[in-house]
């Protein structure tokens, strides 16, 4: 059973491929799909097979799908550039004769408000008319998506947005790896199915700022912007506008509960409950 993972130098990649290797699939058997083979030299360490394709390239994509039986097809993250790098996955698969594809996708995602649900939409919608064998694993949010700044936050004492009271169920990216693991190494027929996945913990912002105090040692208290002004922070700070135009979107959202996922989904696959936080949060520290 040859099992392959797209993007598999990213974050949530290298974590599917260890989550694999510890459930015991042997390293021959995996196959890490990569952009740039120089940065998947620790994974070629491991037994590991390493192929080359950009999601952009579909003749090396399909080589790179040559003989594998399951895919992780972990979503593109150029944002408004992913329908057709998608397109080129599916189409690859295809031909290869893929198994079971398994796609990571976001909350609840044919009725999901935020603009970065849109891609989704149609790539689900493209999966069911491929006529392949898929999965749905719809992740929610990362707790890593507040440690990119944690230093920053704690030492500004704010942590800015535009959630109002809304809550996050979050969970570290190692448990959605472990779950699309879990997926991939099931006995059971996943062709089908369809995941909503996340944490334990149903936060606030304020509660996110009290957890940022309490791991940083630093006062930090929540910020509630309007969508307008928090999009002209995130663009002061540096980032692109289409892409902060996204995040303050998602924020937005937040306020309205697209993120609060229920039902349990990811705890049921991992076996145990999901990462706290706190946790997250000092390992980034």
């Amino acid at each position: 059973m040859t099992i392959a993972v797209t993007g598999a130098t990213g974050h949530l990649g290298r974590l599917t491929i260890d989550a694999l290797l510890r459930r015991g699939v042997p390293a021959s058997d995996v196959v890490a799909v990569v952009r740039n083979p120089a940065k998947a030299a620790e994974i070629a360490g491991q037994g590991v097979q390493v192929r080359t394709a950009d999601y952009a390239d579909r003749a090396a994509l399909e080589t790179a799908l040559a003989g594998v039986d399951k895919l992780l097809m972990i979503s593109g993250s150029e944002v408004g550039s992913r329908v057709p790098q998608h397109i080129n996955i599916i189409d690859a698969a295809k031909a290869a004769g893929v198994g079971l594809v398994a796609y990571t996708s976001i909350p609840d995602a044919p009725n999901n408000t935020l603009q970065l649900a849109q891609e989704h939409q149609v790539t689900e919608r493209l999966l069911a008319e491929s006529g392949l064998n898929h999965v749905l694993l719809r992740n929610g949010w990362y707790w890593e998506n507040y440690t990119n700044d944690l230093a920053g936050t704690a030492e500004r004492g704010v942590l800015a947005g535009s959630a109002g009271d809304g809550r996050v169920a979050g969970a570290a990216r190692a448990d959605y790896a472990d779950a699309a693991a879990a997926i991939l190494t099931s006995d059971e027929n996943q062709a089908g199915k369809v995941y909503e996945l996340g944490g334990d913990e149903h936060l606030t912002y304020p509660e996110l700022a009290r957890a940022i105090s309490d791991v940083t040692g630093k006062p930090v208290e929540y910020r509630d912007l309007p969508v307008e002004q928090y999009r002209g922070i995130l663009e002061s700070a540096g980032l692109p506008a289409p892409v902060a135009a996204v995040l303050a979107d998602a924020d937005a959202g937040v306020a309205t509960g697209v993120l609060d996922v229920t039902g349990g989904d990811l705890q049921r696959l991992i076996g145990r409950a999901s990462t706290p936080l706190e946790t997250v949060l000092r390992a980034a520290l």
